[in-house]
């Protein structure tokens, strides 16, 4: 058994870089890096989408200098992918410089056609903001239903989410994908994100794959 689409909580960038002695914006690099490798072999099992949180709403608390490191680290994939997935992204692109919104318009026109993984980016991304927005959108359509709710969410088109991956130790969701998240499994590994490998892809599908579905049966 495999999950049609996984999310995963890309977490431990910056205490990866503090632990080699580096700034925490050299750790986005590496989790670049590794965010490729895992995509890589995510897609080689079969997965058809995956969902990557890079940047959520509430960090925009964090230092300006790593806020940097990390819209420059996705500015520059942006404009230089040229590989088969379908890239989207969801949240609040509007909170971004024009030079980043610039680039996201531009992979998912370039890719918009693609049939390989569909990977799904969330920047400027809250759950709980979605799901606000969403049925903010669906009342002014004059109709509020679960339905109607799914169909406003910045995930509408995606699979649905089969298994929420967490590096870094933490044991939470963080806001990511909460609607969605509702019958995931949820997988944790205390690896930081930048060790991630094809193997621990490997291992974390194995664990979803022992697991009893029973969605609230």
């Amino acid at each position: 058994m495999l999950p049609r689409h996984i999310g995963y909580i890309m977490d431990g960038n910056g205490r990866w870089a503090e632990s080699r002695g580096l700034p925490r914006s050299a750790g986005y690099a590496e989790g670049l890096k590794a965010m490729l490798r895992v995509l890589a072999r995510t897609e080689e099992r079969g997965v058809a989408a995956a969902s990557v949180y890079a940047f959520s709403s509430e960090n925009f608390a964090r230092p300006s200098e790593e806020i940097s490191a990390v819209l420059r680290t996705v500015a520059s994939w942006n404009s230089s992918y040229d590989g088969c997935w379908k890239v989207t992204y969801m949240g609040e692109r509007d909170l971004f410089p024009d030079n980043v919104v610039k680039s996201i318009r531009e992979v998912e026109e370039r890719t918009r056609d693609n049939t390989g993984l569909r990977l799904n980016i969330a920047l400027g991304y809250g759950g709980r903001r979605d799901i606000l927005l969403a049925a903010q959108k669906a009342a002014k359509k004059g109709v509020l239903t679960q339905s109607s709710l799914e169909n406003e969410l910045s995930s509408a088109g995606l699979p649905p989410l089969d298994a929420v991956v967490r590096s870094g130790g933490e044991k939470r969701l963080s806001g990511f994908m909460l609607y969605e998240a509702a019958y995931a499994e949820l997988l944790f590994t205390d690896k930081l994100w930048p060790d991630m490998t094809a193997e621990d892809v490997d291992a974390l599908l194995a664990e979803f794959a022992s697991r009893t579905r029973k969605f609230g049966a």
